[in-house]
C-alpha cells in the first residue's frame, strides 16, 4: 500500500474560527480521512518536531502532500533540504492552493512561484485539457466550485511538464492550476483549488484527482543511475596508449 504523509502548517485552523468551522480536524485531517480509503496516511503539522518529517517519517514516505500558507518562513532550511533529497531520490510530492509560495516549492522551481490573486467568493471551472493524464482519470469535462479564491496568471514556475487543469474564474482570469514536473526520480503535482475558509476539500471530483495524484507521484522501480568516473566498456584506441576496459 502507498505511504502518504499529508503536511499542514495547521495555523489558520488556530486563528480563524471560520477555518475551524470548515476544518474542524485541520485541513490535513480532511484530506487524510479520504485518503484512507486507498492509502496507508499519517499526519505532520508545523508545530510537531521537527514539523513532523524526521528522517524515519520521510524515509517512510511514498508521497508528501504539502498545505502551506502563512509561516512559510517558519519551516526549517534544513527540513526543506531533507524533503528535496527525498524528492530527488523518487519521493512524489504534491503541493496544494497556496503551498506555491512554500520552500520546498520554490526550491525545486527555482522561480518566484508568484501569481495574481483575489477572495471574492468566485465560481471557478477547472477545466480538463488533458483528459488521457492519469490525475485526470474519472473527471467529466470540468470541475466546478461555486466559491473560491481566485488565483489569475501570470503564474512564475517553469514550462510543466504537463498541464492537466486550466481554472476559469467568475472575474475573468485564468489559471493553470494542475500542472506535472520531475525533478531527479522524484515527480510533482502542483494542483491549485483549497483556500482554507472554503469547503473544497469534501468536494468529491477534488479528492478523486488528490487520490489519483497520489497513484501518479507514488516512486518507480527504477534502478539507481551511475555517476561519476566511469571505466570504458570498450576498449578506446589511441595515439600514444590504450585505455581497457
Amino acid at each position: 500500500m502507498i505511504k502518504v504523509t499529508v503536511w499542514n502548517e495547521n495555523r489558520h485552523e488556530q486563528k480563524n474560527p471560520l477555518v475551524g468551522e470548515v476544518y474542524p480536524e485541520g485541513i490535513h485531517g480532511a484530506i487524510a480521512s479520504f485518503l484512507k480509503e486507498d492509502f496507508e496516511v499519517r499526519t505532520a503539522t508545523l508545530d510537531d518536531e521537527f514539523h513532523g518529517l524526521t528522517d524515519d517519517v520521510l524515509k517512510e514516505t511514498d508521497v508528501l502532500l504539502w498545505w502551506g500558507h502563512i509561516a512559510h518562513d517558519e519551516v526549517d532550511d534544513g527540513v526543506v533540504e531533507k524533503v528535496k533529497q527525498r524528492v530527488l531520490d523518487g519521493m512524489g510530492l504534491i503541493v496544494l492552493h497556496s503551498g506555491h509560495f512554500s520552500k520546498i516549492f520554490k526550491t525545486l522551481m527555482g522561480t518566484t512561484c508568484d501569481l495574481k490573486w483575489r477572495e471574492a467568493d468566485e465560481k471557478e471551472r477547472l477545466w480538463v485539457i488533458d483528459p488521457s493524464h492519469p490525475i485526470a482519470e474519472g473527471i467529466g469535462e470540468c470541475i466546478e466550485l461555486e466559491k473560491e479564491e481566485m488565483y489569475g496568471e501570470h503564474f512564475d514556475i517553469p514550462t510543466p511538464d504537463q498541464v492537466i487543469f486550466l481554472s476559469w474564474f467568475e472575474g475573468g482570469e485564468v489559471f493553470r492550476s494542475g500542472c506535472t514536473f520531475k525533478r531527479g526520480k522524484g515527480k510533482i503535482f502542483y494542483f491549485r483549488p483549497g483556500h482554507e475558509t472554503y469547503p473544497t476539500y469534501y468536494h468529491k471530483d477534488i479528492q478523486q484527482v488528490i487520490k489519483n495524484g497520489v497513484e501518479w507521484a507514488k516512486p518507480t522501480k527504477l534502478p539507481k543511475p551511475v555517476y561519476g568516473n566511469a571505466k570504458p566498456l570498450e576498449e578506446i584506441k589511441c595515439k600514444n596508449q590504450k585505455i581497457k576496459n
